[in-house]
């Protein structure tokens, strides 16, 4: 009788775990991308520099995505995602930078808290031809050599985000909390945007608000960026454009604003299933400084993306860039220039899992 209750329990107890298994979702997810580059202008003798570069055409990543199913429409959900150096197996950043974050998803929409790339972060990448890419786009941010990369705050720490959708309109928000003691407004962090799609046009707005700390006389540091953008999709083409107004308000009396519009536009063109090309200009309009500052640097990007599976590309993607009045212009958006012009050139492969 023992061996036959302790038979059944074993049985109930490995149904229960097929059970909770069937309920719950766990997926081991990645990209890894590199790729030989080379770029001018690259030190301070103008020297050029050849090399393996991880991250061509998206930043190289691993992560954990999951998810449990509640009952009722409900699903508890995480994500842990953190970024790889292919080029030196090294981790780029802590071990989760990108992503650590839990919540519920449901009718209602989606709601996560932790660490999680912004809404803007989120709705903006669609209308980017180059999607981000490390080599070479300035959507996220303009080139690193300039006084201010005019730039949208990719991702925030104790954030709350949430994200949802009626019929063609697609909506969000994320607010960062800055935990200071002086306010709940001191580095607090705002991030939304709502996006319409109707057939082959999409349109999108975004508004970003970032606080500093409060200083002497109880002012500060406030950076206002605003996105507007659209899209057209026929079949094989893909257009897209968009604008982003960056404005950075000091507390400090004295200094100036901080102020850039960044535009950009670009075509994808599918001429077969496996090959895409796309060709994009990114546009820095400097504003607030001397007129012998005004470095309004521009950046045209060409790129053949060839796909060998569903999973794995080969990619060649060459751009220039060059800025007015002597100014220090760079193709990237983390490594200085050494020049008012720079060219590069880079070649790779991209595996997804």
């Amino acid at each position: 009788m023992k061996k036959s209750a302790y038979s059944v329990a074993a049985l109930a107890l490995l149904a229960a775990a097929s059970a909770a298994q069937a309920q719950s979702n766990v997926t081991l997810y990645g990209r890894l991308d590199a790729g030989v580059s080379s770029t001018t202008n690259a030190g301070p003798n103008k020297d050029s520099v050849t090399q393996v570069s991880s991250g061509g055409m998206n930043t190289s990543r691993w992560g954990i995505l999951g998810s449990e199913d509640l009952g009722g429409g409900l699903k508890a959900v995480f994500n842990l995602e953190g970024g790889i150096l292919v080029d030196t197996g090294a981790a780029d950043g802590a071990l989760f930078k990108r992503q650590a974050n839990v919540g519920l998803e449901g009718a209602f929409g989606k709601v996560v808290l932790g660490r999680s790339f912004t809404t803007v972060y989120d709705f903006v990448l669609p209308y980017d031809p180059m999607a981000y890419a490390p080599f070479y786009s300035w959507a996220t941010s303009g080139n690193a050599s300039g006084p201010s990369k005019y730039g949208m705050t990719t991702a925030f720490d104790n954030l709350v985000k949430y994200s949802g959708k009626s019929g063609d309109l697609t909506y969000g928000v994320s607010y960062g909390f800055g935990e200071q003691t002086t306010g709940t407004s001191d580095s607090a962090k705002l991030s939304s945007a709502l996006n319409y799609k109707a057939g082959p046009v999409s349109v999108l707005a975004t508004y970003e608000r970032i606080n500093g700390n409060t200083i002497a006389g109880g002012a500060r540091d406030k950076t206002t960026v605003v996105h507007l953008a659209g899209m057209y999709e026929d079949g094989a083409w893909k257009v897209q454009a968009a604008a982003r107004d960056y404005k950075l308000d000091p507390a400090a009396a004295g200094r100036a604003d901080v102020r850039g519009t960044l535009y950009w536009g670009g075509v994808s063109y599918k001429t077969t299933p496996a090959i895409t090309l796309t060709g994009v200009v990114y546009y820095q309009n400097v504003k607030n400084v001397a007129a012998n500052l005004d470095a309004d640097p521009v950046m045209y990007v060409a790129r053949l993306r060839y796909a060998l599976s569903k999973r794995t590309d080969l990619y060649v993607a060459g751009a220039y860039a060059k800025a007015k009045h002597g100014q220090l212009v760079s193709l990237s958006r983390d490594d200085a220039g050494f020049g008012d012009t720079q060219r590069g050139l880079i070649t790779g492969i991209q595996h997804r899992f």
